[in-house]
Order: C-alpha cells, then sequence, then structure tokens
C-alpha cells in the first residue's frame, strides 16, 4: 500500500488518543512506521486508544498540550519526523457553543503551533494538516462544495477550521516557499463513522448508547444531510496525499476533499435506522430540537481527489455503517480481540480499494 512509502518512515502524529487518531496510529503501524503520537489524553470512557493498548503498539506516546510550545517542539525535534500527520482538535459542534476560546486555542493557536514545530525541525519534508468539510461557508447549496470556494463557519467550531485553512494557506505562501522547506496540504473529510467513537453528540455513538441501555433513539434533526463515510475513507485519503506529498513536494500541497460519492448522502433519521437494522434492534423517535444552529445540509465535491491524486470511496454508506456497527457489537459482546479484530477491519478495506496506486 502507498508504494511502501511509509516503511521505516518517522511519523509525527497529533490527536493519537482520539478515535481517527487511534485508527491512523494502528494502521501506520500496519505499514511498517515509526509512530510518535501527541495528544491530550483520552476524554471519552471508553477509548479506542486504551481499549486496543495503542500506547504499546506505537514508538511513542506523549500527553501534551498544542499550547505547550516548549514541549511540543522538544517532542518533534527529539523524534526528528520525516512527516506530520496533524489531527489533534476539539472536533464537536456543540461543545464549541460551551467552550468557544478553547475551541480557536486549540484549533487556530494549537496548529499554528504545530507548523511552527515543523518548521524548526529539519527532518520534516512534508505535513498533512487536517481541518473538515465544515471548513466551508455553507450557504446549505444542493451540491458539494469544490476546494477553492469561501471558508466560513456559523458555529465556533466551524468557523475556527475556516480559519485554519486560511491561516495554512498564509503559512505555505509566507514561509514554505523554498525549496528546503517542508510540503503542506490541508485535507477536508465529511461525516466519519466507525467502530470507538463514543464522543459525545455523534450520531453513531449516541444511537449505540442508547441501544446498549435499552431505551429508544432519540435524534434532533432528522432530515439533516450529510456525507457519511467510515473513518478508513477519509485516512486513506489522508495516506495517499502524504505519499505524493513525499515523492513529490509541493506539486500537492494544496488543500482537498475526501468524501463520498452522492449516494452516500443521507439523511440523519436515515441513518439512525440503518444502525437498528444492523444492529438487529432499536427504535427510532425524534427529540425536540434546542436552539443550537446546526446545518440541515452539507455536501463536499470529490473531484479534485480523484483527478489529482487518484483516490476515491470504496465504501457505500451501507458498508460504512455495517463495519461500524459489526465493531461496536463485538466490543459490547466482549467476544473476540478488539485489537486484532481492528486490523483485520483495515485489511479488509486495503484489499477492496477501487482506486489504484
Amino acid at each position: 500500500m502507498f508504494n511502501n512509502i511509509y516503511k521505516g518512515k518517522k511519523i509525527f502524529l497529533t490527536g493519537h488518543t482520539g478515535f481517527k487518531g487511534s485508527w491512523l496510529a494502528l494502521w501506520f503501524t500496519m505499514l511498517g512506521a515509526k509512530v510518535c503520537g501527541y495528544s491530550l489524553a483520552p476524554n471519552t470512557q471508553p477509548s479506542m486508544f486504551e481499549e486496543l493498548k495503542l500506547e504499546s503498539k506505537i514508538a511513542k506516546s506523549v500527553i501534551g498540550n498544542l499550547l505547550d510550545t516548549d514541549r511540543l517542539e522538544k517532542t518533534m525535534s527529539e523524534f526528528k519526523p520525516d512527516i506530520v500527520f496533524h489531527l489533534a482538535a476539539q472536533p464537536l459542534v456543540r461543545l464549541s457553543y460551551k467552550e468557544p476560546k478553547m475551541t480557536y486555542e486549540t484549533n487556530v493557536i494549537g496548529s499554528l503551533n504545530v507548523l511552527l514545530a515543523a518548521q524548526k525541525c529539519m527532518s520534516v519534508r512534508a505535513f498533512v494538516n487536517i481541518t473538515t468539510d465544515k471548513c466551508y461557508e455553507n450557504k446549505e447549496i444542493n451540491r458539494g462544495y469544490r476546494e477553492y470556494e469561501p471558508m466560513g463557519g456559523y458555529d465556533m467550531y466551524s468557523s475556527s477550521k475556516g480559519c485554519v485553512e486560511i491561516m495554512s494557506s498564509s503559512f505555505r505562501r509566507s514561509f514554505l516557499q523554498d525549496k528546503s522547506a517542508y510540503a503542506m496540504a490541508t485535507a477536508r473529510a465529511g461525516n466519519v463513522i466507525g467502530g470507538g467513537d463514543w464522543a459525545e453528540d455523534r450520531l453513531i455513538p449516541d444511537c449505540v448508547r442508547y441501544i446498549n441501555a435499552g431505551e429508544k433513539i432519540e435524534i434532533r434533526n432528522p432530515i439533516a444531510v450529510r456525507p457519511w463515510q467510515h473513518v478508513l475513507e477519509p485516512l486513506s485519503g489522508y495516506l495517499l496525499l502524504g505519499q505524493k506529498l513525499l515523492e513529490d513536494g509541493k506539486k500537492y500541497a494544496e488543500g482537498f476533499n475526501f468524501g463520498p460519492n452522492e449516494e452516500s448522502v443521507l439523511k440523519v433519521v436515515e441513518v439512525a435506522e440503518k444502525v437498528c437494522k444492523y444492529y438487529g434492534r432499536g427504535e427510532v423517535i425524534v427529540h425536540k430540537r434546542d436552539n443550537l444552529h446546526e446545518a440541515n445540509l452539507l455536501m463536499l465535491n470529490i473531484e479534485k481527489a480523484e483527478k489529482v491524486l487518484g483516490w476515491m470511496p470504496t465504501y457505500t454508506a451501507d458498508d460504512a455503517i455495517k463495519n461500524t456497527i459489526e465493531w461496536y457489537k463485538h466490543f459490547y459482546d466482549n467476544d473476540i480481540d478488539m485489537y486484532e479484530f481492528t486490523m483485520k477491519q483495515i485489511d479488509e478495506y486495503e484489499r477492496h480499494i477501487k482506486w489504484k496506486q
């Protein structure tokens, strides 16, 4: 996979204790890479990072804050990574209403700190900066947003990620033009689902909690439309983008969307009903909405990733939900080694990838 580019490479991975970060850390180990993770401690119980005992599987795990610049720079300089994957963030829309300052400090200043630390670390050749599909100024139009369209965001989380995109573009033009500078690209993904996510106010984890508690599944915004994709979909895009940056440098130092095909753009209620179907139980009811704004429609155009990188989605929304629920059922039934099963899901995804190197 990925032309064996990651075998023996040193990866500096922020956010390695989170949901997506845990999946990516494990995938890197399967690709033969040496991972140094830098992140806050897991903030959910259970957590995928702890359940899979990933601290013992990677080269180094550092529990640290992106705002602690001295520790961040010291950790990176000592590890001497070839490439940085920056996933650490405050990723929740609803939490950003309660913690706007923390959201901006973590997402904007934290991202700038990682970019600056990588600039000071002479070993770094490439940088994949992860943002979100919510970075766009969402006018709820009935088509996918393209990479060149304006950044924005109604809520503090979305606008903070729009700021990261603007700041990253400015940083690239201001500091990364020399041949000796690292190549940095940004990556934007849609609603990501998969086993091992226990964050609050996310549809699949909430559904799983309701089902296992024997309660009806309450949803706030049943007609909201989102691009649903299994976690391995965007991660494969990040890995392919990282490969291209390492191989061809600044040719790929731009923004890229990684989302599902149009048939995987579904309403919230449709996803919740599919969860019940694959779990074999559960009932969906509509909960009265609060006054916090949530977009009703958001889609990504992925033509650039297809044409420039050769990437395309592999799983349908049904595939994504089925694989996700299978993971949770095994976890709660406690009938299988979840580390081995997670590796199996990665291996199966690799075998089904539709795009060619």
